[in-house]
């Protein structure tokens, strides 16, 4: 006979009593931002707050949560999954008290969504399963779509909106465009690499060294506004449509590469750390939006998709 080895309430993992929604805001921001004084100043709090509140979170879980850095703060693993469990936490209770506002539970329909790489990968999956806790009746059809496409099929009306890089569209803008997120794009590089070394890091510093170049999402033409904004070069080592082999070669210390915050992570498949550094040079952010038609009126699924992805980006 099997023993019962469920736990009882008793042996239930209890939370600290002393543990706040704040502790939790306070980590998160921080996380994000990598910075406690950048988290403190979007908060609208003091830095010693923020100190403290993640001080005492660590102290509570008895883990390490962030690496303290010269130029910031990087999460270690366990402050990483520690995060996408907070986030979990916020985003909830976010739905949660947003969700009156919406016809939840009632609405039936389809939505018909193009979405690009960067957005299906690193954006878009949480936001939908949210959506469909609200909206279970409404089945998304979601389309693997690059930028020109995306943007042809929403013109032609073959999709209701598209979720792409606007920040990647050019100009006469023919289509509705609004930015959900804007995502911080810093200079991605192995711990023991040289600039790892520098106060104060600018293109300048980066150009000499080898560089890998992320082809995806015209990653290449992004990149390069930017590098001759500033009049410099990068030293192209090595393209790449793959993220993770980016990540494995950066680790390894092969090269350097400027992305966005969104697609970062602290590691790569094989366990080599990547660090992150701001740079001294004005880098344009990566914009995450919808693009639809001015004229068309969206059906009430696609509006109401529509308006939770706004609500919930705080766009």
């Amino acid at each position: 006979m099997k023993s019962d080895t469920r736990r009882s309430p008793e042996q239930a993992v209890q939370i600290p009593a002393n543990m706040s929604l704040r502790q939790l805001r306070y980590f998160a921001e921080a996380a994000e931002l990598g910075q406690f004084s950048q988290a403190a100043r979007k908060l609208h709090v003091s830095q010693s707050v923020i100190t403290t509140a993640v001080a005492q979170l660590e102290t509570l879980l008895g883990l390490r949560l962030f690496d303290r850095m010269p130029h910031g703060v990087v999460l270690t693993a366990e402050g990483h999954r520690f995060h996408q469990h907070v986030r979990h936490i916020l985003d909830t209770l976010q739905d949660a008290l947003s969700e009156p506002m919406f016809l939840a539970n009632t609405l039936a329909g389809t939505v018909r969504v193009g979405a690009s790489y960067t957005v299906l990968g690193y954006f878009l999956p949480s936001l939908l399963a949210r959506f469909k806790r609200s909206y279970p009746q409404v089945e998304i059809d979601l389309i693997d779509m690059d930028r020109t496409e995306i943007e042809r099929g929403v013109a032609e009306g073959a999709l209701d909106f598209g979720l792409c890089v606007i920040s990647n569209m050019v100009p006469p803008y023919v289509l509705k465009r609004q930015v959900l997120i804007q995502s911080r794009r810093q200079l991605w590089l192995a711990e023991s690499h040289p600039l790892a070394q520098l106060p104060v890091v600018g293109l300048a510093d980066v150009a000499p060294y080898p560089y890998i170049m992320l082809k995806v999402e015209e990653g290449e033409s992004s990149a390069m506004r930017f590098w001759q904004s500033a009049e410099h070069t990068p030293n192209v080592a090595f393209r790449t449509s793959s993220l993770e082999a980016l990540r494995g070669l950066v680790g390894y210390g092969f090269g350097v590469s400027i992305l966005s915050d969104m697609v970062y992570r602290p590691w790569s498949l094989d366990g080599r750390r990547i660090d992150v550094r701001t740079l001294s040079d004005a880098i344009p952010p990566m914009d995450v939006g919808l693009v639809q038609r001015p004229d068309a009126e969206l059906p009430a699924p696609a509006h109401a998709l529509q308006q939770f992805l706004v609500l919930a980006c705080g766009a």
